[in-house]
C-alpha cells in the first residue's frame, strides 16, 4: 500500500491521506520517521529508530512505573479556583474546563500511593498535556499533601516531572507553591526518607526551581529539556551564543546537575534499584504496615 498518496514499491494501490485514520501514525519529531502508534505505544513511546522519547500521559506513566491495580490516587477531588478572576482571549475558568474534559480529569497531576517493585512508595505524576503541567495552588496542595502524608507513612517518594512552570492565571498564589513544596521535600529529608525525581520533556521554571531539582537522586529522560528560563530568553539576556543542547539532559548530567540519563525501558529498574539500595529495611514495602509516625 501507500502512505499519503505517495506511491509504494510493494503496491501499485494509492491511499490518500484523507482515507487514513487519524492517530494511526505518528511522525518522529527526532529523525521523521513516520511511526506506527501502536508499535510506538508498545515501546513505552520511545522511536525504536533514534531513541527520542514521546511525552506520556499520567495513565501511561504510571502503567509504566507502578504493579498494575497497586496505585490508590490521593486528592483527586482537588479541583482549581479562580482567585483572581483571570480573563484573558478566554477565562482562567473556561481553560480549566476544557482542558479537564479533553484530558479526562481536573488538573496536572496524579498523586497518591503505588507499589514499584515490592517497594511502597508515594507517586506523584505531572501530565504536559494540562495546561502544560504548569503548577497552580491544586497542584502545588498535592505535592505537598503526597510528601507529608508519605513523610508520616514512612515511604519514599517518587516524582516524576513534566511542566512549563508556575500558572499564570494564578499570579502570586502559583509562586507561592515554590515554597510550599520545598519545605515538605525539606521535611521529608529530616525524617531520613528518600525522595526520587524523575525530569521529563520539559521541566522548566517554577517547578525547576523547586521540588524537582530536590531530589536526593535526580535522574532525567534523555534529551528532556531542563532549565529554568527558555534558551531565548537567556541568548536575550546574556546577549552571548550558547553551548549547542546546554539544557538538555545528557549537558546537565556532564555538567553535575543530575545524576543520570536513564532510557524509558530501563526506568522502572533503575528506579527499584535505588529504593533496595535507599530503603533496604523499609517498613513500608509491600505486605508491611506502616510505623507510627
Amino acid at each position: 500500500m501507500t502512505l499519503f498518496g505517495k506511491r509504494s514499491q510493494y503496491s501499485t494501490v494509492r491511499v490518500r491521506k484523507r482515507d487514513m485514520p487519524d492517530g494511526l501514525w505518528v511522525k518522529c519529531p527526532g529523525c521523521s520517521d513516520i511511526l506506527y502508534r501502536q508499535e510506538l505505544d508498545e515501546a513505552l513511546g520511545v522511536c525504536r529508530k533514534c531513541g527520542h522519547h514521546f511525552p506520556l500521559g499520567r495513565a501511561e506513566r504510571i502503567a509504566q512505573l507502578a504493579e498494575a491495580g497497586a496505585f490508590e490516587e490521593w486528592d483527586a477531588g482537588l479541583r482549581s479556583m479562580d482567585p483572581l478572576g483571570f480573563t484573558g482571549t478566554a477565562s482562567y475558568t473556561s481553560k480549566l474546563e476544557s482542558h479537564a474534559r479533553r484530558c479526562g480529569y481536573p488538573d496536572a497531576i496524579a498523586c497518591g500511593r503505588a507499589r514499584i517493585g515490592p517497594h511502597a512508595v508515594g507517586l506523584g505524576v505531572m501530565d504536559f498535556r494540562f495546561l502544560g503541567a504548569s503548577m497552580g495552588s491544586v497542584v502545588g496542595e498535592k505535592v505537598a499533601r503526597l510528601i507529608e502524608r508519605s513523610t508520616a507513612e514512612r515511604m519514599p517518594v517518587v516524582m516524576c516531572c513534566a511542566s512549563g512552570g508556575a500558572r499564570m492565571y494564578e499570579g502570586m498564589f502559583s509562586l507561592m507553591q515554590m515554597a510550599k513544596t520545598s519545605g515538605a521535600v525539606a521535611r521529608h529529608g529530616d525524617a531520613g526518607l528518600p525522595y526520587l525525581t524523575v525530569l521529563t520533556d520539559p521541566t522548566t521554571a517554577g517547578v525547576m526551581a523547586s521540588f524537582a531539582s530536590l531530589g536526593d537522586v535526580i535522574l532525567a529522560e534523555p534529551g528532556a529539556l531542563i532549565g529554568f528560563a527558555g534558551p531565548r530568553v537567556i541568548r536575550e539576556t546574556t546577549q552571548q551564543e550558547l553551548p549547542q543542547g546546554f539544557q538538555r539532559s545528557e549537558f546537565l548530567l556532564e555538567h553535575g546537575l543530575i545524576d543520570c540519563v536513564v532510557p524509558r525501558s530501563r526506568l522502572k529498574a533503575t528506579l527499584v534499584e535505588l529504593l533496595t539500595c535507599l530503603v533496604p529495611d523499609n517498613p513500608a514495602r509491600a505486605g508491611a504496615a506502616p510505623a507510627a509516625g
